[in-house]
């Protein structure tokens, strides 16, 4: 099963995206976007629509729904 985690590394990795490119974009700590990325902790609902948002996904896509490992 692909974590949340697992899932926002993917879709940010696929747009050859940084941490840094993310954080500029988003206002998003590169800390936070670690820890989410890490398993370390969940991102609320709100910072995953902004991402959603930023990728142009929806959120089960963000989320790893769509994905299969």
């Amino acid at each position: 099963m692909i974590t949340i985690g697992d899932a926002l590394k993917h879709n940010r990795i696929v747009r050859n995206k940084t941490l840094q490119d993310i954080a500029n974009a988003t206002g998003i700590s590169i800390t936070s976007l670690s820890t989410w990325e890490n398993n370390k902790s969940l991102p609320n609902i709100d910072f995953c629509v902004k991402l959603a948002d930023l990728y142009g996904i929806p959120l089960n896509e963000l989320i790893g729904l769509d994905l299969k490992k």
